[in-house]
């Protein structure tokens, strides 16, 4: 079972490097069951969605992207996509709120939603996260609107994300009244609920590590819900502690080395040898320094999964053997 039965907004955020683009892809797969929608967003200008699934720039418009991963029984269900960028969604709003129409565009025109939106970037925020909160609070009652079993954020870095979605704080010295402030109120209500959560990606290595229990810190001094943290890009753990242990030391048999390369067909000169106890000295010690930060993970106290390095990079497959791995080991 999912340990996140009742999230319904999944934000997915990471130090820049650690793969959170992958992993909230990986996780719309995941979810997406059988019968069941969800929407994967970004929100940075990246089009980093439209690169990790191959296909054309995404418009401010949700678009069908693919099929979930299959259940036991071979049901899928539909992810969809959407890029959100602010000016858009600002159109958007004077549109609904206003009803101003052309004389929105026209504002876009003239420049003055960007100048808007550069001056007052807690106005920009509200703006993302207004759109985001709208794809989740959606009912029966949106007609001619996709109702979504869930949505999957691919938001901000982690040093930025508490800001980000404490939206009603930035706000306070900018707008105390007005439709503006109430959104930013309600959205908070939902970003602040049992709804949402909010998964930190991370690598095995210190200055990430560290980051994201910072970034945990700060998501409870805001009251924001934290969810699990995703550690990414694992090495494999082909060699036990034993020979962890002799390869740190340089005390690993050589003899057996050429032996096994001799078995396998390989001439081992001396060289050849050199190379790959020099190889293992060096992976050893890299696992040394992962699994001193897995144990400051697992200190964090909050549920873990973890991904492996895809040595051949991440495409669509990828994508699709880390989404089974993470239903697996049930965030999903």
């Amino acid at each position: 079972m999912s340990d996140w039965p009742k999230v319904r907004l999944h934000v997915v955020t990471g130090k820049g490097g650690t793969g959170k683009s992958t992993v909230a892809s990986a996780l719309a797969l995941a979810l997406a069951t059988r019968g069941k929608n969800v929407l994967l967003c970004e929100v940075e200008g990246r089009q980093g969605i439209a690169r990790m699934f191959d296909v054309d720039p995404l418009p401010y418009q949700e678009r069908r992207l693919t099929t979930g991963l299959p259940d036991a029984d071979g049901g899928r269900g539909v992810v969809h996509a959407l890029h959100i960028d602010a000016e858009s969604a600002l159109l958007e709003y004077l549109s609904m709120y206003y009803r101003l129409g052309r004389a929105g565009k026209a504002l876009d025109r003239f420049g003055v939603i960007e100048f808007a939106t550069t001056i007052a970037p807690g106005v920009r925020d509200v703006l993302l996260t207004g759109k985001v909160y709208e794809a989740v609070q959606r009912n029966s009652r949106n007609k001619n609107a996709i109702e979504y079993d869930a949505v999957v954020l691919d938001a901000p870095p982690t040093g930025r994300i508490t800001q980000f979605l404490n939206v009603s704080n930035e706000l306070a010295g900018l707008a105390k009244v007005g439709p503006i402030k109430a959104q930013s109120d309600t959205m908070m209500t939902l970003f602040r609920s049992p709804r949402t959560a909010v998964h930190l990606v991370t690598v095995l290595e210190e200055m990430p590590v560290q980051e994201t229990a910072d970034g945990i810190a700060e998501l409870r001094a805001a009251r924001l819900p934290v969810g699990g943290v995703v550690v990414n890009q694992v090495r494999p753990r082909d060699l036990d502690a034993e020979d962890l242990a002799a390869a740190r030391a340089g005390t690993l048999d050589r003899g057996r080395i050429e032996a096994d390369l001799a078995e396998g067909g390989i001439t081992a000169g001396p060289a050849l040898v050199d190379g790959l106890l020099a190889e293992a000295a060096d992976h050893a010690e890299r696992r040394a320094l992962e699994d001193r930060q897995r144990a400051l993970v697992a200190a964090l106290d909050v549920p873990s999964y973890e991904l492996p390095r895809m040595a051949g990079g991440i495409d669509l497959g990828g994508l699709y053997e880390l989404a089974g791995l993470l239903r697996v080991q049930g965030m999903a």
